[in-house]
């Protein structure tokens, strides 16, 4: 079933986070799904659960990627 919710955690200042970004972008074009992106720094429970994880993508809710993200991975969730 192809993801049609995808959320990005991460923060401002992370280079990863924004490759990440940029390829969720990129992807989107090909499969289309709704991007959601959350800053962990909003919230003191996400910060400690994706501090060291981040990028982390769900998606629709269940599968998680976390950092390193390989696009592969990222095709394959989008089904």
């Amino acid at each position: 079933m192809a993801a049609r919710r995808v959320t990005l955690y991460g923060k401002p200042d992370c280079h990863l986070c924004h490759e990440a970004r940029e390829m969720l972008l990129r992807l989107q074009r090909e499969a289309p799904f709704t991007l959601d992106e959350v800053d962990i720094l909003s919230d003191e429970a996400l910060h400690r659960r994706y501090a060291f994880t981040i990028p982390v993508i769900v998606f629709d809710g269940g599968l998680e990627l976390e950092a390193p993200i390989r696009e592969g991975e990222v095709r394959a969730a989008l089904g």
